[in-house]
């Protein structure tokens, strides 16, 4: 069985929007709005960018340029949040407008054409640059959390010093086809030490 791109996209863009909220989850609420200098982001400033981006992009794709006449992008990089819950509600708004387009997209329109700028996109390479997009902000998110948390900081990949037992897990296994994503938490031992894939 042969799994689609759509189908694997999706879960791309879901892995990265859990290593975000496993950071996210692990700091204080004045954390999730610490700046390591004045022009640094905060992880909130972050989140900003990554859901106006999404709402932008996503909000009717099929028919209307990415960039939205009404996106404020240079306001994403100013922090508007008073709260955590705040913070999180926006982060999630993103989110579910990105992942309601992706569910709406058939595998016969992937090398339709979208805009982003007046630039033209298939949608797989549309969404091949967001992926790649938001993951760099997720990076950005996971590695600030982690500063930030210090010695208290899960994994939440491999943990450090315990690839060798990752290994052996995921080669216990029968083979087949599955994405990398799947049981990872059943796989995957939390550790106060990060190493990544």
């Amino acid at each position: 069985m042969n799994t689609s791109y759509l189908t694997s996209v999706i879960r791309q863009f879901e892995y990265y929007k859990k290593l975000g909220e496993g950071a996210m989850e692990q700091l204080a609420d004045e954390a999730l709005f610490w700046q390591y200098n004045g022009a640094s982001n905060s992880i909130a400033v972050i989140v900003n960018h990554l859901a106006g981006n999404m709402l932008s992009r996503f909000t009717d794709f099929l028919t209307t340029d990415g960039e939205k006449p009404w996106r404020n992008r240079d306001g994403e990089f100013e922090n508007r949040f008073t709260s955590r819950a705040e913070l999180l509600a926006y982060w999630d708004q993103g989110w579910q407008r990105l992942l309601e387009t992706l569910n709406g997209i058939r595998e016969d329109q992937l090398e339709d054409i979208v805009y982003i700028r007046n630039e033209e996109h298939t949608i797989t390479e549309a969404l091949n640059r967001q992926l790649a997009h938001y993951a760099y902000h997720i990076g950005q998110i996971v590695y600030i959390a982690r500063m930030v948390r210090g010695e208290g900081w899960k994994s939440l990949s491999i943990p450090r010093h315990r690839s060798e037992e990752y290994n052996t897990r995921k080669f216990g296994l029968e083979r087949g086809i599955r994405h990398f994503t799947e049981n990872v938490q059943a796989l995957d031992t939390p550790s106060e030490a990060d190493g990544e894939d």
